[in-house]
C-alpha cells in the first residue's frame, strides 16, 4: 500500500488522455487508460512536469490554501521563498514583500534567503569533513532526493545531511518566537512555507528518512503573488525588514548555492532531464574530480517550479537586478573551523524503494526481464503512446507485469490482422 502522501494530482475531467504527460514524465510515472491519464503514486516524485506540460491543466498541485492559513492559530510566521521576489517587475527593495506579507495577515516573517546564507557556511564546513563520500550532492532539492531514493541506492550516501533552508528558517522562526513571545504554545504557531513547487509540499508531509518538518503548512506563490498585489503600494515605506543579501537570493536560481561556496569544483544543472543525465554518470563513476553537485529538478532552478507565477527566465533577470545593491551576505562570516550546528544536521537517510524491480524473486525477475526484451523485439519500435504506455519497451515491461495486453498495441495488432488475411488468401488459392 502507498503511504506516501503526493502534492501533484489529476482532474480526471479535464484529463483528454492526449498522451502529453506520458511522454514528459521522467519516471514513468503516467499511463493512459480509457482515454485517461492513471498517475502510479508509487513512481511519482512530484516534479510538476505534467502540470507545466498539460495542455488541459488536468494536472495539479495540492497546497494549503492562503485565506485558510491566515484564519489558523494565534501568532503566524511566512517563510517567503527567495523565488518570490522575482515574480514582481520593477521590485528595488525586498522589504517592499515582506512588509507585504505582514500587511496580509501574517504576524512575522523569517527570510528562507537568509537562512539559505547559514546553510551555505556550514556546506563550506561540511565540504571540510574527513570521511565524506564526495562529491556531495545538495540536499535542497525533495525531487532529486526521492529521485536517489527511488533509483539510485549508490548515491545515498553522497547526499549532504544538511538541512534545506526552508528547515533552518521554521527553526530560525520557533527560536524568535519563544524569545518575543514565550507566552505562546507550540500548537500556537503556525509555520507557513511559501513555495515555487508542489514537491515542497511532499516534503513537509512525509518529512525525509526519520527527519519530520517543522513546517505546518505549505501555500503557493502564485496564490501569495495575487494577494500581495493587493496590499504593496509605492507610496508606503516599509519597515527594514531583510536580512538576506545577494547569496542568500542567489539560491533561487540554478548555481547560486553553489557559487557561494568559494569552491570551483561543483556542478550546477537544472531540469529533470539533465538531473538524471549527471545521477546516471555519478551512478556509473563517470565524474569523480568534482567536490559538489547541486541538482535543481525544475528548469533554472526554483524559478521554474510548478507553483509561480513569472517565467523563470523572466524571474531570474530580475533576481540579478535585485541583488545588484545588496551586500555579499548580511549574516555571520565564514567560518573555517569545520563545525557543523547538530540542529542543521539529519541523521538518517531514507530507505531504497526500488521501482524498477520486477520481483522479489530474483530468478522471477530474470525471466521476467528475457520476456520483455523477447516482447520489445516484437513491437514496432516507434514509440507512438497509442498503447498507453510512454515507450515500447515500458508497453512491454506493463504487459509481462500483467497490467496490460499485447492487443492494446494497434501497430502489433494491425499486423497480426495482415497476417492472418494473408494466410487465409494463400489458403483460398
Amino acid at each position: 500500500m502507498n503511504t506516501y502522501e503526493h502534492s501533484v494530482s489529476l482532474d480526471v475531467s479535464a484529463c483528454t488522455g492526449c498522451t502529453t504527460c506520458l511522454k514528459h514524465c521522467p519516471t514513468e510515472a503516467i499511463r493512459v487508460c480509457d482515454g485517461r491519464a492513471v498517475i502510479n503514486p508509487h513512481r511519482c516524485i512530484d516534479c510538476g512536469v505534467c502540470i507545466r506540460i498539460c495542455p488541459h491543466n488536468a494536472k495539479k498541485a495540492t497546497y494549503s490554501k492562503l485565506d485558510r492559513v491566515l484564519e489558523k492559530k494565534k501568532w503566524k510566521i511566512a517563510l517567503p521563498a527567495p523565488t518570490l521576489y522575482g515574480q514582481f517587475e520593477n521590485l528595488g527593495d525586498v522589504d517592499y514583500v515582506l512588509q507585504g506579507l505582514l500587511d496580509m495577515g501574517f504576524d512575522d516573517v523569517v527570510e528562507v534567503a537568509q537562512a539559505a546564507e547559514f546553510v551555505s557556511v556550514y556546506t563550506r564546513n561540511y565540504l571540510k569533513t574527513e570521511g565524506i563520500p564526495k562529491p556531495v550532492i545538495s540536499s535542497a532539492c525533495p525531487v532529486v532526493l526521492r529521485m536517489i531514493a527511488l533509483r539510485y541506492p549508490t548515491l545515498q550516501t553522497h547526499i549532504m545531511q544538511l538541512l534545506p533552508p526552508m528547515e533552518i528558517a521554521a527553526k530560525m522562526a520557533l527560536e524568535k518566537t519563544a524569545k518575543t513571545h514565550p507566552e505562546l504554545k507550540r500548537s500556537d504557531i503556525c509555520i507557513c512555507f511559501i513555495s515555487p513547487c508542489p514537491a515542497k509540499v511532499s516534503y513537509v508531509r512525509n518529512g525525509f528518512g526519520d527527519y519530520q518538518s517543522e513546517v505546518d503548512e505549505v501555500v503557493s506563490i502564485s496564490d501569495v503573488y495575487f494577494g500581495l498585489l493587493n496590499v504593496m503600494r509605492g507610496d508606503k515605506m516599509p519597515k527594514p525588514l531583510s536580512r538576506s543579501g545577494m547569496i542568500g537570493i542567489s539560491w533561487a536560481t540554478s548555481g547560486g548555492e553553489s557559487s557561494a561556496l568559494f569552491n570551483d569544483k561543483f556542478l550546477a544543472a537544472d531540469g529533470i532531464e539533465n538531473v538524471n543525465r549527471v545521477l546516471d554518470q555519478l551512478d556509473n563513476g563517470n565524474i569523480s574530480s568534482l567536490e559538489f553537485i547541486e541538482l535543481n529538478a525544475c528548469p533554472g532552478g526554483c524559478v521554474g517550479g510548478a507553483m509561480v507565477v513569472e517565467n523563470p527566465f523572466v524571474a531570474k533577470a530580475r533576481l540579478q537586478s535585485l541583488r545588484r545593491y545588496l551586500p555579499v551576505s548580511q549574516n555571520f562570516p565564514d567560518d573555517d573551523s569545520g563545525y557543523v550546528p547538530d540542529d542543521y544536521l539529519f541523521e538518517k537517510l531514507p530507505s531504497y524503494m526500488p521501482i524498477q524491480r520486477l520481483s522479489e524473486n530474483f530468478a522471477q525477475s530474470l525471466r521476467m526481464m528475457s520476456d520483455i526484451q523477447k516482447l520489445r523485439a516484437e513491437l514496432p519500435g516507434i514509440d507512438c503512446g497509442a498503447c498507453g504506455a510512454p515507450n515500447c519497451r515500458a508497453f512491454a515491461e506493463d504487459v509481462i507485469r500483467g497490467n496490460a495486453v499485447e492487443s492494446a498495441c494497434v501497430l502489433l495488432k494491425n499486423r497480426e490482422l495482415e497476417r492472418q488475411i494473408a494466410e487465409k488468401g494463400d489458403g483460398s488459392s
